[in-house]
């Protein structure tokens, strides 16, 4: 089952769940691309690793404030569980599912 996909998912966050659509393009080389966008705009996962079923990335929030959030998760058929590190705010569970 590849990573690549689009995910519906949920982000626990200080001002309460933020959801988002998740896009996943794997580059076939142990790296991927994507997208998450949600309500205050969107962002490029930029430094994608894959390893296994398991991705890193990292993130440059600039709505509400300039921030760089790094994020891990599992993809297990089609649910997304990881977090994202938001540094000095902590870490915030993330989940997700598979559009389809």
């Amino acid at each position: 089952m590849s990573v690549s996909g689009t995910f519906d998912c949920v982000t626990k966050s200080p001002m309460g769940d933020q959801k988002s659509v998740v896009t996943i393009v794997d580059n076939g080389d142990g790296t991927f691309s994507g997208t998450n966008a949600g309500a205050m705009g969107g962002m490029d996962l930029e430094d994608g690793k894959v390893d296994g079923n398991t991705l890193t990335w990292t993130m440059n929030m600039t709505v509400p404030m300039p921030m760089k959030l790094e994020g891990t998760a599992t993809v297990d058929g089609d649910t997304l569980t990881g977090s994202v590190n938001a540094g000095a705010f902590g870490t915030m569970a993330m989940t997700g599912v598979r559009q389809g």
